[in-house]
C-alpha cells in the first residue's frame, strides 16, 4: 500500500494548523509574561490535563523545573496529573472531576498560573481546576481548541485563552506542544536574554 498520497495530506493539515495558529502570537506573548511573573515572584505554575494532553503538560513541566534549552535554574512547577495515589483517592473517595480541583485548592496560592490543557475545552476536571484556581486568585492560561468549549466562558479578562483553530484533536495536540516550547523559549528569552 502506498501511504504517500495519506501522509502528504497529513503533512499539509498540520502547517495550515500551524500557520492558521500564528494567530496566537500577542496572547502567548502575554502568557510568557503572565510564567515571567510568577517564576520570579516566589510563585509557582500548575499544569493540567487528561490523556494527551496530560502528558503535554508533564511535558511543559518538565521543561521548567529541568531546563528548556540553556542551562539556567529550576523553576518551580507541578504536573497535577502525575501522582497517581491522590487522583485514585479523589477520584475513588469524590469523583474523578475533582482530581485537579482538590489538589488546587490544596496547592494553588494568589499569584500562582494554572495551564490548563484540554483540546475540546470541554473536559470537566480541567473546568473545574480553572474554578478552584479563580477561587484561589490564581490566573490562567487555557490551551484549547474546536473554538474553545465550555472553558471559554470561564475564563476572566486577565486570563489567557490559547484556542487553536482546528477541530482535529491531533492537530491541536501538535500546535499545543509548539505553544508551550514557545511559552518555555520566551519565559527563557526573559531570564537569560535572547541568545545572539
Amino acid at each position: 500500500m502506498d501511504f504517500t498520497d495519506k501522509l502528504t495530506a497529513h503533512f499539509e493539515d498540520h502547517i495550515v494548523a500551524t500557520q492558521r495558529s500564528m494567530a496566537l502570537t500577542a496572547p502567548l506573548g502575554q502568557a510568557i509574561e503572565m510564567c515571567f511573573s510568577a517564576v520570579t515572584n516566589n510563585a509557582k505554575i500548575l499544569a493540567c490535563g487528561n490523556g494527551g494532553s496530560a502528558a503535554d503538560a508533564q511535558h511543559f513541566i518538565a521543561e521548567l523545573v529541568g531546563r528548556f534549552e540553556r542551562d539556567r535554574l529550576p523553576l518551580a512547577g507541578i504536573t497535577l496529573n502525575t501522582d497517581t495515589s491522590i487522583m485514585t483517592a479523589v477520584g475513588n473517595d469524590y469523583s474523578f472531576n475533582q482530581i485537579f480541583s482538590r489538589q488546587i485548592t490544596a496547592l494553588g496560592q494568589p499569584g500562582d498560573v494554572l495551564v490548563a490543557i484540554s483540546t475540546s475545552g470541554n473536559s470537566v476536571n480541567v473546568q473545574l481546576a480553572i474554578q478552584a484556581a479563580h477561587e484561589r486568585e490564581m490566573r490562567v492560561i487555557a490551551l484549547t481548541g474546536r473554538g474553545g468549549g465550555l472553558i471559554t466562558d470561564l475564563l476572566k479578562p486577565e486570563d489567557v485563552h490559547l484556542c487553536v483553530p482546528h477541530d482535529r484533536t491531533m492537530r491541536i495536540q501538535e500546535v499545543h506542544i509548539l505553544l508551550l516550547h514557545m511559552l518555555c523559549d520566551g519565559i527563557d528569552a526573559l531570564l537569560l536574554g535572547d541568545p545572539v
